[in-house]
């Protein structure tokens, strides 16, 4: 008996593992906060020299 459920264990575990690699999350990637401060100072700075091209 204990044989069969060790089998049968690893079995679904792998079935498990290749349904799970089928199914991509949606989640989005993570961005840590020092990179997102960066980001916005970017924009920022992006912004200011598009105003002062136009005016």
């Amino acid at each position: 008996m204990n044989r069969k459920k060790k089998i049968n264990e690893t079995l679904k575990g792998k079935a498990k593992k290749a349904n799970a690699k089928l199914h991509s999350s949606n989640k989005p990637k993570y961005i840590s906060k020092a990179e997102r401060a960066r980001i916005a100072e970017a924009e920022k700075d992006g912004a200011l020299i598009l105003d002062m091209s136009q005016g």
